[in-house]
């Protein structure tokens, strides 16, 4: 098993890095501070063909895979976290469910727009009484002239509030234990985008819940077969958890950057601190840790990508890659010291944004279930 990247691969890594590093770095600051992205810099990711990198030709994509997605959101997310889940979650989240479950008139009436970066797609699967327990779905769909009411409430939603937000997909019970998914057009009557709240990390992407108040939707919007619904959106969030990986990833290396710039800069006791084997061992652990989350999160999307079983893999590199990241900023700002508490420093925003890496698309308790399970534990 070869999970070198191919030179298709690494040339695509670099374009994204001179990218994150020319286009994104000279704002993250602003951005975070404004609690948004500008629709410029998704339209230039668009451009970029990023949005498109694991999709067909055929629907406006680049006709590559899960690692070259992997390798972008990694490049993006070691600048900034909240341009990498935005592309994580438009990708993944937006447009995966529409291009594998949906009709042929749903994939050309959305996919063009998605898999070019002109509009976003959001995916409404957590509610706010459900959390981790994502069957237990209370959202309700009736059946309804030419179509479906929606009512209920999704929380904690991604990219749902942009201003080229195009769709937002939901899931929702047609039954006593039957749940299906159904595409929500933005605009639509009874659509309610609920107030932004505020986050601990993540400032720069688009979050909000939303609320389905007797919301129309016409027949054809419902998205895969009848009663599919849970079980096609758990297999997005397996794709997902890869991406969530990488992000992870690009967190970690971040750090290590920072933290091997600051140990060779700083002086202290007459001479740099990354003499101190205190800060060496730390910034070596660090290196360690970046490999191992890398190379799981590679073996993952190449499991995905090479149509073997990836379940236990996607969940395997998310567990590790965010737990990782988390461990990571907590090192690199100790390393920092007092300068690493101030906002000023470049680790502090990494600080924030990691922990939520470790709840989003399926917690760290929820991918330990996900493990035992595959190696045939018994676990409830």
């Amino acid at each position: 098993m070869d999970l070198q990247p191919s030179e298709e691969h690494l040339a695509l890594q670099r374009t994204v890095r001179d990218f994150a590093r020319t286009e994104l770095a000279p704002h993250t600051d602003e951005w975070d501070l404004a609690g948004c992205l500008p629709v410029g810099v998704l339209y230039a990711m668009g451009d970029l063909g990023l949005f498109g990198l694991p999709f067909p030709e055929e629907w406006g994509g680049a006709g590559g895979d899960l690692l070259s997605l992997c390798l972008a959101i990694e490049e993006i997310g070691r600048i900034d976290q909240s341009v990498g889940i935005t592309l994580s979650a438009g990708v993944g989240l937006g447009a995966t469910p529409i291009f594998r479950f949906g009709t042929d008139d749903q994939r050309q009436r959305w996919l063009p727009d998605l898999v070019t970066g002109r509009a976003l797609g959001a995916f409404g699967l957590t509610e706010p009484d459900g959390g981790s327990d994502a069957r237990a779905t209370r959202t309700k769909a009736t059946p309804a002239t030419g179509g479906w009411t929606l009512n209920g409430a999704k929380a904690f939603i991604t990219n749902s509030g942009t201003p080229i937000t195009s769709i937002v997909t939901v899931t929702a019970k047609t039954g006593e234990n039957e749940v299906t998914a159904f595409i929500v057009p933005a605009g639509s009557r009874g659509l309610v985008i609920e107030p932004a709240p505020r986050k601990l990390g993540w400032h720069a992407s688009d979050t909000h819940g939303i609320a389905l108040d007797d919301c129309w939707i016409p027949s054809d919007a419902q998205l895969g077969e009848t009663g599919a619904g849970f079980v096609n959106f758990r297999s997005i969030l397996d794709d997902g958890r890869i991406a969530i990986a990488a992000l992870a990833v690009g967190c970690a290396q971040a750090c290590l950057d920072h933290s091997l710039e600051y140990a060779k800069q700083r002086s202290a006791f007459g001479g740099p601190i990354g003499r101190f084997q205190a800060v060496g061992f730390a910034i070596a652990d660090l290196a360690v840790a970046v490999e191992n989350a890398r190379n799981l999160t590679y073996k993952a999307a190449w499991c995905k990508d090479s149509g073997r079983p990836y379940r236990q893999p996607a969940a395997m590199a998310k567990l590790y890659s965010t737990e990782a990241a988390v461990s990571a900023t907590r090192v690199a700002t100790q390393i920092f010291g007092g300068f690493g508490f101030m906002e000023d420093s470049p680790v502090a925003r990494l600080y924030r944004d990691a922990k939520i890496l470790e709840i989003g698309e399926g917690t760290s308790e929820i991918q330990r279930l996900v493990i035992a399970r595959s190696l045939g534990l018994p676990v409830a």
